[in-house]
């Protein structure tokens, strides 16, 4: 067997922390694919398989349940003023304390999670074009690379926001012989590269994909579409390292254009359709579908089905596809008191409701058992995870015209959300100095994106960190002692002390 192939096996499992029991038939190889006739590189045989890598590709957002949702939720909800951990261990506490530490294992499955997508991009973008199948068109072969440039994009976006400094891989390893070793063996344990780099690399991968990929398609939010890229552009440009504010607004414009607005009922994002109410009373509570998918607001999301449906919402609370499933122990992402006085500042918020739910349970940790708070945005097997969603973006445009000194016209945008909220419009005080603006700016994100996975990013991009998160633990009395101040360092995370054991070339980031 070649060198490079048992390598491949072996960089593979350490990745994805798996064991050597390894089935290549199982698996994308060169049992499966074939090889060229050098026997080094592994290739798609044909067009069928080159599809089917393809919606493996489709579905990793969907199957990624772990890292690319139920630990974001932990990291960016938990780790802020938002939420506590929810069901305390060594694991998820220091989420809610300041304690992370490389031996974290979330943070451990959550980059070997990301890793693993980035090399599945990766077969798709460099062996396409050696697919020798006529039937495959060149326009396919041009579609397919553009929606996994935008995969890869996006990827290394959530990876770089969370350590910094990751390593850049566009390529798939070659074969290590005693003469390619020198050349070869770096791909196998890469060094990090420098965060501006990787954002240059995200905004090149979108921008390819953009000219190629597919149109939105009102029907099918689970797509990588122009629109995607779009989305991901507008964020991009929000954040420090490329910032430009003029491009985040152009790009949430053309999003605009796409057919993207909100929904009128902001309930149609994370409700469910129940049984019927002449049912036995012990069922009439039972979701028997989403309520709504593909909604005008959705730009990207994971869809979930009867017989198929997702297993992380019994990690948040009740499932309301079966009430009593998994109910006996405490759950992950508990709504804090400081976001339900947010909340509960103005009256009459539509988006509390939707976004926070209490019942009797068995454990108070956070609150009394009999009226515990829960995390209402994933309460059935059957509701969509929505990665992106266009209020976002839309607010993304308001942090933008702040940017540009135009805070009454971010002011209008931020009345839009509120008005959907059932909320009156900002007075004109909060629109006239940046300070304010900026303060009822970051207050209407928190509500509207609550429990969404964006708040700690928030503050990390406006540089609020040390100012909210050093003060929340002295006014919520439900939250565990702080252990450590934020600093400049807490801005991200910890690399996994495993994977820098394994890979040489790899530093801790500093604080850690």
């Amino acid at each position: 067997m070649k060198t490079k192939y048992i390598l491949s096996i072996l960089f593979a499992c350490l990745l994805a922390s798996c064991s050597l029991d390894y089935d290549p038939v199982g698996i994308y190889s060169d049992v499966t694919e074939g090889v060229e006739t050098d026997s080094v590189r592994i290739v798609f045989k044909d067009k069928a398989a080159l599809l089917s890598h393809r919606q493996t590709l489709l579905n990793l957002f969907k199957n990624g349940q772990e890292h690319w949702y139920l630990d974001m939720l932990l990291l960016a909800e938990s780790h802020s003023d938002n939420a506590y951990a929810g069901a305390p261990n060594a694991e998820t506490t220091p989420f809610e304390v300041n304690s992370i530490e490389g031996s974290n294992t979330n943070m451990r499955r959550d980059w070997n999670g990301h890793m693993t997508n980035i090399a599945h991009a990766n077969r798709m973008i460099v062996n396409i074009d050696k697919v020798p199948d006529p039937a495959l068109t060149e326009a396919e072969r041009i579609q397919y690379k553009a929606e996994a440039k935008i995969l890869r994009a996006m990827i290394y976006f959530d990876m770089v926001r969370i350590w910094g400094n990751v390593p850049l891989i566009t390529t798939i390893a070659g074969d290590i012989t005693s003469e390619t070793i020198a050349e070869v063996y770096p791909a196998y344990f890469p060094p990090q590269t420098d965060a501006l780099t990787i954002y240059q690399q995200i905004e090149e991968d979108l921008l390819e994909g953009l000219q190629y990929a597919p149109d939105n398609n009102p029907a099918d939010k689970t797509q990588f579409s122009k629109s995607v890229a779009r989305a991901l552009l507008a964020k991009v440009y929000a954040e420090k390292p490329l910032r430009d504010y003029d491009k985040v607004i152009q790009y949430v414009d053309q999003l605009a254009a796409d057919g993207f607005a909100l929904v009128d009922d902001y309930s149609d994002l994370f409700d469910v359709v129940l049984a019927d109410p002449n049912l036995p009373p012990s069922q009439q509570n039972m979701a028997i579908d989403a309520k709504a998918r593909n909604t005008r607001e959705s730009i990207f999301e994971a869809q979930f089905f009867t017989g198929s449906g997702s297993w992380v919402t019994w990690m948040f609370g009740r499932p309301l596809n079966n009430w009593t499933e998994a109910f006996t122990w405490a759950k992950w992402i508990t709504p804090s008191r400081d976001l339900i006085r947010a909340f509960n500042s103005e009256q009459g918020d539509k988006r509390y409701n939707q976004t926070v739910v209490f019942y009797q349970c068995d454990w108070s940790i956070y609150y009394p058992m009999n009226n515990y708070a829960f995390m209402y945005k994933c309460r059935s097997a059957y509701n969509s995870i929505i990665k992106m969603r266009y209020a976002d973006l839309l607010l993304l445009k308001a942090e933008a015209l702040i940017g540009k000194g135009d805070y009454s016209g971010a002011a209008q945008i931020i009345n839009q959300t509120r008005r959907r909220a059932g909320l009156n419009n900002l007075p004109a005080s909060a629109s006239a100095s940046k300070e304010a603006i900026l303060t009822a700016y970051l207050k209407e994100r928190r509500l509207e994106l609550a429990l969404e996975g964006q708040r700690w990013f928030d503050l990390v991009r406006l540089d609020k960190v040390e100012e909210v998160m050093n003060a929340v633990f002295d006014k919520d009395e439900g939250r565990p002692a702080q252990v450590y101040p934020y600093t400049s360092l807490s801005y991200i995370l910890p690399i996994p002390q495993d994977v820098i054991d394994q890979n040489p070339n790899l530093v801790q980031n500093p604080g850690y």
